[in-house]
């Protein structure tokens, strides 16, 4: 019987099974893509610096610098409001790493990891969707759409979608909002320099990738509906008008895409002989991007957790337990700062604007208050 059966092989779940698997556990990793797909596309992802630290120890990061235009740094943040005062950037120098984060190609990120899965000869099954995690006091079971069950001592769920497990449902808030998504050229370069700007329509992002910019710019739905039926140059007008003044040499943009907001947790996110992580323990709005780096750490903890215990504990109520209460602090504080910027942020009252000016003026000009902001930023609570 394998130590863990990981449902999903996607880059939270390949992770884990990599980091496992390297030290000699018995993984088997269940996946409902063929092998050599993506579910996803090739949307971006936004890396911490300290996603970056995990993917070095696994030797994944080399593979992903070696892929032209896979990883593009960010070294500089640009963080402002619409329409108020207070600014503010926040600066790698300043805290000493060789860049806040990375923008990092999907497709490159899962070809890197399945290599690395490959060459490690761990067991992933593609093509193998899984509808239901069954769990007793002695295993975890789970159950493909073909029918065919396989046990382990621990089930991890990380395929993103929250396959169905026993002792875990899912609640779900919707934002009422949609990010249009898309790619925009600058005149200038963008010299690693990202924006998050935040306006009463919501959030708008711009994250360097390559020599362009990938956007992200929150709406609602009949709005965000409306700037995707126009033609190219109208919705580059509109773009440029909605950002303001903090950038405006965009040239042209394309490739817009839309998907909609919402907050998905699981809860709980451990019941027995089985764990939920990444975005099949919490899926959050995309603002100052920390979804993926959220998860990432659920799987680099869960892992250092599972090698901490005996292995006939592996999946224990002890083992959860304190995997659980380790990811507590970092999981919460992610959703509550995530969900908490989209409702500051998302009003255009005056008793509200001033205030959130003064504390983005603040945040810029002391020292060690933006230090210690930008450091949770990296590494999480």
């Amino acid at each position: 019987m394998p130590d863990v059966c990981i449902v999903g092989a996607g880059p939270v779940g390949a992770t884990l099974a990599l980091s496992l698997a390297s030290e000699g556990l018995d993984v088997v990793a269940l996946d409902a893509r063929a092998q050599g797909a993506t579910l996803r596309g090739d949307r971006s992802l936004a890396l911490s610096h300290g996603a970056r630290l995990i993917y070095e120890r696994l030797g994944i990061w080399r593979a992903l610098e070696a892929v032209r235009g896979a990883v593009t740094p960010i070294t500089r943040i640009d963080v402002s409001q619409s329409g108020g005062l207070g600014a503010a950037v926040l600066d790698a120098a300043e805290v000493g790493v060789p860049a806040l984060g990375y923008v990092v190609s999907y497709v490159a990120l899962q070809g890197a990891l399945d290599a690395a899965l490959e060459r490690a000869r761990v067991d992933v099954r593609y093509g193998m969707p899984v509808d239901r995690v069954s769990t007793t006091h002695a295993l975890a079971e789970a159950t493909t759409g073909a029918g065919e069950r396989i046990a382990a001592r621990l089930a991890v769920v990380a395929d993103g979608t929250g396959a169905i497990a026993d002792g875990i449902e899912r609640v779900r808030h919707d934002y009422g909002q949609v990010a249009v998504i898309g790619k925009v050229e600058t005149a200038a370069p963008h010299d690693g320099l990202a924006y998050e700007r935040f306006t009463p329509d919501g959030p708008v992002a711009l994250l360097p990738e390559g020599d362009h910019y990938g956007f992200v710019w929150t709406l609602a739905p009949a709005r965000a509906q409306a700037m995707l039926a126009l033609p190219d140059d109208a919705f580059g007008a509109a773009f440029a008008a909605h950002f303001g003044r903090r950038r405006a040499d965009f040239v042209r943009t394309w490739g817009r895409k839309s998907f909609p907001l919402v907050l998905e947790l699981a809860r709980p996110a451990v019941a027995t002989r089985v764990v939920a992580i990444g975005n099949a323990s919490q899926t959050l709005h995309p603002v100052a991007g920390q979804g993926f780096n959220i998860g990432l750490r659920d799987a680099w903890e869960l892992k250092r957790a599972i090698l901490a215990a005996p292995r006939d504990d592996i999946g224990a109520p002890a083992m959860l337990a304190a995997f659980a209460a380790r990811r507590r602090p970092d999981r919460w504080a992610g959703i509550a700062f995530t969900h908490g910027l989209v409702h500051l942020f998302g009003t255009d009252l005056p008793l509200v604007r001033w205030p959130r000016g003064v504390g983005l003026a603040l945040l810029g000009a002391i020292p060690p208050l933006k230090r210690s902001f930008t450091r949770a930023m990296l590494f999480g609570a």
